[in-house]
């Protein structure tokens, strides 16, 4: 007779709560999942350098235009990227 008190303790005292709490921790868990998923799917991460979307020849451009090659090295590259025309 004894033991029998301590059991329904944890059924209807704070098993409730209990229930609760596990479900918010996978709620977090896989949401923060999901988030990450996307994050490196986006391209948009500090791996990638450069989103997606850009196109070579603007950043050709863009690197010509702040100084980091030369004249030389943009026309050359230019052709390339354009097919040699």
């Amino acid at each position: 007779m004894m033991g029998w008190g301590g059991q329904g303790y944890g059924m209807w005292g704070m098993g409730w709560f209990g229930g609760i709490m596990m479900f918010f921790f996978w709620v977090i868990i896989i949401v923060g999942i999901i988030l990450v998923v996307r994050y490196l799917l986006s391209g948009q991460h500090a791996g990638s350098g450069v989103p997606r979307d850009r196109d070579p020849l603007d950043i050709l451009k863009e690197r010509y235009a702040r100084g980091e090659i030369g004249t030389e090295e943009y026309e050359e590259k230019r052709k390339i990227l354009e097919g040699g025309r």
